[in-house]
C-alpha cells in the first residue's frame, strides 16, 4: 500500500489518491470473491447433479463444507489478529482452495467429493473474514463507505449469475467447473493486492476469544443474525433445482438470481442512511421478518410474478442483515479484535447453522418440496426475536 502522504499543499490530492487506490483494491477483492459465489451458489448443485448425485447427496456435499469452518473461521482470524498476517494468510487459503477445486473436477466419487468439500470449505471460508476485517479497518481509517465498496461484489455476483445461466443453457453443466476455477484464481490474485495492516496491541488468541465471549449482547447478535442468514440454506442449495423442476429456463433462473443481487446492491448503496437513523439490531429484526415473508411466498408458488417479488426481498433477508451486523461489529469492538470478531461471527453462528441446515434442507426438500421453505420462514422469525434481545447491550 502506498505510504501515507506527507504534509504540504499537495496533501489533499495525495490523500484522495490513496483513498481511491485502497477502495479499488477492496472492490476487486469483493468482485473476485462474489463473482465466484455467483457461479457456485446457483450452479454448483447443478454440476453435482450432472455428476450423478441425488438431492440428499448434494445436501451432504454442500453441508460438510461448513463443518471445518466452525474451527478455521474462528482460529485462523484469531491467529491473524495476534500476528498481523491477515493478507498473507488469505493468500495461502486461496491457493489451497484453488488446488482442491482442481482435484474436484478430476475425480468422480461421492466420498471424495465429501473429502474435498471439507478441505475447500475449511480454506475458502476463512478468506472472507480476513478480507472483511481489513476492509472495515481501512474504511474507518480512510473515511470510506464500506457498503459502497462491498456492492461491487454484489454487482459482479449479479452479472456472473446471469451469464452462468446462459452458459449453462448453451454448454451444459460441464462449463461450471472451469468457470469456478477461473473465479478462484481471480480471488487468489485479489488477495495479493490487499494491503497488510499491522495493528499493535493484538491479544493472544485465547485472550481475544475471552474478550469476545464477555461482550454483552455479542452472542445474541451473532446467533440471531446468523439464523436469518442460515434460513437461506434451502434456497442456496436447491433454489435453482426447484425452479428448473417448475419449468423455468436457465436464462430466467439467472435473471431471478440477478434480481435478488440487484436489490442487494441498492441496499448496500443506500444502507448508510438507514444505519445513521436506526439501531442495527432493529434493522436486523426487520430483515428477519421480511425474510419470513420471502420464504412464505416461495413455499406457496413458483409462479414467475411471485418469484420476482420474493427475490426483491433479498435486499432485506441478506443485505440488510449483513450490513447491519458488520456495522454493529465495527462499532462495538476495537480494531485489534476485528478479524477475530469476523471469525467469531462466522464460526459461532454461520458455519454450524449452515453445516446442519444444508444437509437437512436436502432431506426436507426430498420430503416436502417447496413447502420446506416454511421451515426457513420459522428460522428467520426466531432469529429476529433473538437479535432484539441484544439491542440493550449494544452501543451504537
Amino acid at each position: 500500500m502506498p505510504a501515507e502522504p506527507g504534509a504540504g499543499a499537495a496533501e489533499p490530492l495525495g490523500q484522495n489518491h490513496v483513498r481511491r487506490l485502497v477502495a479499488l483494491r477492496f472492490a476487486w477483492f469483493y468482485v473476485a470473491m462474489f463473482g465466484t459465489f455467483g457461479l457456485f451458489l446457483p450452479y454448483w448443485p447443478v454440476w453435482l447433479a450432472a455428476r450423478g448425485l441425488s438431492a440428499s447427496e448434494i445436501g451432504w456435499v454442500l453441508g460438510v463444507s461448513f463443518w471445518p469452518r466452525i474451527v478455521t473461521s474462528l482460529v485462523l482470524p484469531l491467529w491473524a489478529d495476534q500476528h498481523g498476517t491477515r493478507r498473507r494468510m488469505a493468500i495461502w487459503l486461496a491457493a489451497i482452495t484453488l488446488l482442491g477445486l482442481v482435484v474436484f473436477g478430476l475425480v468422480q466419487d461421492y466420498w471424495l467429493y465429501l473429502l474435498l468439500s471439507l478441505i475447500t470449505g475449511a480454506s475458502y471460508a476463512a478468506i472472507l473474514p480476513l478480507g472483511e476485517a481489513l476492509c472495515l479497518h481501512s474504511a474507518a481509517r480512510h473515511r470510506l463507505d464500506y457498503g459502497r465498496i462491498r456492492l461491487w461484489g454484489s454487482l459482479c455476483f449479479m452479472l456472473v449469475s446471469v451469464a452462468g445461466g446462459y452458459g449453462l443453457e448453451r454448454w451444459g453443466a460441464a462449463i461450471i467447473w472451469p468457470l469456478v476455477l477461473l473465479g478462484t484464481a481471480a480471488t487468489l490474485q485479489a488477495c495479493w493486492t490487499l494491503p497488510e495492516i499491522a495493528l499493535k496491541g493484538g491479544s493472544p488468541a485465547r485472550h481475544a476469544l475471552g474478550q469476545l465471549l464477555r461482550r454483552p449482547g455479542l452472542i445474541s447478535l451473532t446467533i440471531g443474525a446468523n439464523l436469518i442468514q442460515a434460513s437461506h440454506a434451502l434456497f442456496y442449495g436447491f433454489g435453482t433445482l426447484h425452479w428448473r423442476a417448475a419449468g423455468h429456463s436457465e436464462g430466467t433462473i439467472g435473471w431471478l438470481w440477478a434480481e435478488g443481487v440487484l436489490a442487494e446492491v441498492l441496499l448496500f448503496a443506500l444502507g448508510s442512511v438507514l444505519l445513521r437513523r436506526y439501531h442495527p439490531c432493529s434493522l436486523i429484526a426487520l430483515a428477519g421478518l421480511l425474510a419470513a415473508v420471502r420464504w412464505l411466498g416461495d413455499s406457496l408458488t413458483t409462479a414467475l410474478p411471485v418469484l420476482v417479488v420474493t427475490q426483491a426481498l433479498h435486499a432485506a433477508s441478506f443485505a440488510t442483515t449483513h450490513l447491519a451486523a458488520m456495522h454493529a461489529l465495527r462499532s462495538y469492538l476495537p480494531a485489534t479484535l476485528q478479524a477475530s470478531a469476523q471469525g467469531f461471527y462466522s464460526a459461532l453462528g454461520l458455519a454450524p447453522m449452515f453445516a446442519i441446515l444444508t444437509p437437512l434442507s436436502g432431506w426436507l426438500y426430498t420430503q416436502l418440496g417447496g413447502q420446506a421453505f416454511l421451515v426457513m420462514a420459522a428460522l428467520a422469525l426466531l432469529g429476529a426475536g433473538i437479535v432484539l434481545t441484544a439491542r440493550p447491550a449494544l452501543r451504537r
